[in-house]
């Protein structure tokens, strides 16, 4: 038996590339709708785009498959969930991904690094799931 994602909503953060990408292109192949996440900055928190995002959408699509893309931070996790209610209802699954790399040894992280860190991976994965929670817990999945 295959596993399967049908009728299934899946929030992917980070996922314009790495792992996330990996992980949104897994769910769509098995059936779930994606909402592609990514702010499309670079490994070090620089930047900003749409594109990385827009992407695996289109590869998605391409393949038969059901996504949106969405560009908010992670710490505006209601956004983030309010796309999966509006372009799919519901929201089913949240793979919290998101990251941002500060590649120092600990003398030479500065109080800015570890504040982005922490915004991004701890209160980010936080603020989102949060945000999904009672709809999970209103449809009893997720």
């Amino acid at each position: 038996m295959s596993l399967s994602f049908e009728g299934r909503v899946v929030l992917v953060t980070g996922a314009g590339g790495g792992l996330g990408k990996e992980y949104a292109l897994a769910f769509a192949s098995r059936g779930a709708s994606v909402v592609v996440n990514d702010l499309g900055v670079d490994i070090k928190g620089g930047g900003r785009s749409s594109a990385a995002a827009d992407k695996v959408v289109e590869e998605i699509r391409a393949k038969g498959g059901k996504a949106v893309a969405n560009y908010d931070s992670v710490e505006d996790g209601e956004k983030l969930i309010q796309s999966a209610l509006d372009a799919f209802g519901r929201i089913d699954i949240v793979v919290n991904n998101a990251g941002i790399l500060r590649d120092r040894s600990f003398a030479r992280t500065s109080d800015l690094d570890w504040d982005l860190i922490h915004r991004v991976h701890l209160r980010g994965s936080f603020l989102v799931t949060r945000a999904a929670w009672n709809h999970m817990k209103n449809q009893k999945f997720g």
